[in-house]
């Protein structure tokens, strides 16, 4: 029996690194990304929405939906593994929580998401890549409806298999110190062509890397025009490795630079939203992490500072001097990264006074 926040269920943590052949397991680390989609939930605003779990898995998070999610009017949930059904009923009479608001399949989870109508709020949380879902996903969210994609094949995503990366996710990306902003990028691009075939604009509204994936959230909008206007987004970058230049570009050439992408080179967050996330927030352990991104500069690329006082011989500064000198912020894609919009020539010269 494990309990997570007031949640009870009857099933056993995996013993050893998860696989797609295991049956269905609990996943501990993924407790933060449960405790952020409740409270960007909360946080909406919304009324009387339409919840869809495609993949349900242990349950947990719908379970966690019904008790914490404040404006949920239905559930639809739905896992294809043998006998979800009778145990997620189970789970419901172990934890109290009635089944009115409850819609329980069994079923493929595209054919599922097919079958469905008006839904605010659809999330994909696959093992490894959200690619198989995406297009069923996509159809079946509503206008000003939100999607949340997460991604766990993040070597994919990251370059470490450059060849996968270029099939799976339609661009190229390198290790670099980088690699997670820019595969998360990667990936919003990508979402986000799937939408623009049906004239559907999503935009991020809050995104991130954490731990061992990759998390998105976007709100579906409708109209050729706000399509268009999401294209204009997806661009290059250029990274220079012997230099640590980087700029966003509608090309993918420039003498001594390496060409990543193409990718998202718009905002990841709302602003107003994470704000009030931080705000709203009834899980402690998110606090920290909520307020980072909340005070992270919404521009593309930072500055590692062990690789630049590496490069360029500097001695590291302390953090909250570099950030005053920078006009920067911290980033949570790296212990050590910067955030500023200064040039490459203005933060080296700013480090070395």
């Amino acid at each position: 029996m494990i309990t997570e926040h007031d949640i009870k269920i009857n099933v056993k943590p995996p013993k050893k690194d998860v696989s797609r052949s295991m049956g269905v397991f609990y996943n501990p680390i993924m407790v933060s990304n449960r405790n952020i989609s409740i409270t960007l939930l909360n946080a909406l605003g919304k009324k009387n929405m339409h919840l869809a779990l495609p993949l349900a898995g242990s349950g947990i998070r719908a379970l966690r939906f019904l008790k914490e999610v404040k404006s949920l009017e239905s559930l639809f949930v739905n896992d294809l593994k043998e006998n979800f059904s009778q145990k997620f009923k189970e789970s419901l009479i172990l934890n109290n929580l009635k089944s009115s608001q409850i819609h329980i399949f069994n079923e493929d989870a595209s054919q599922f998401l097919f079958k469905q109508e008006k839904l605010d709020y659809i999330d994909v949380d696959p093992f490894g890549s959200p690619n198989p879902f995406l297009c069923s996903a996509v159809q079946s969210i509503s206008r000003h409806g939100i999607l949340a994609i997460t991604a766990t094949d993040t070597a994919a995503l990251t370059g470490t298999y450059p060849k996968v990366t270029q099939r799976k996710y339609w661009a190229r990306n390198i290790k670099n110190f980088m690699m997670h902003e820019l595969g998360l990028r990667i990936l919003i691009r990508k979402v986000q062509l799937q939408g623009i075939q049906f004239d559907k604009a999503l935009i991020p509204i809050l995104s991130y890397h954490k731990d061992h994936y990759f998390r998105i959230y976007f709100l579906s909008e409708k109209g050729k025009e706000k399509c268009d206007e999401l294209l204009k987004e997806h661009q290059y970058f250029l990274y220079n490795p012997k230099t640590l230049e980087f700029k966003t570009s509608k090309y993918n050439f420039e003498e001594g630079c390496e060409y990543l992408g193409p990718l998202w080179a718009g905002k990841l967050h709302d602003s107003k939203l994470i704000k009030k996330m931080c705000e709203i927030n009834t899980h402690p352990e998110e606090q920290k992490f909520l307020e980072i991104m909340r005070d992270e500069k919404d521009i593309i690329g930072f500055y590692d500072l062990n690789v630049l006082g590496s490069k360029y011989k500097l001695q590291t500064p302390n953090m909250q001097d570099t950030l005053k000198q920078l006009k920067g912020t911290r980033t949570h894609f790296s212990l050590i990264g910067v955030k500023t919009g200064k040039s490459l020539k203005e933060v080296v010269g700013l480090l070395k006074k």
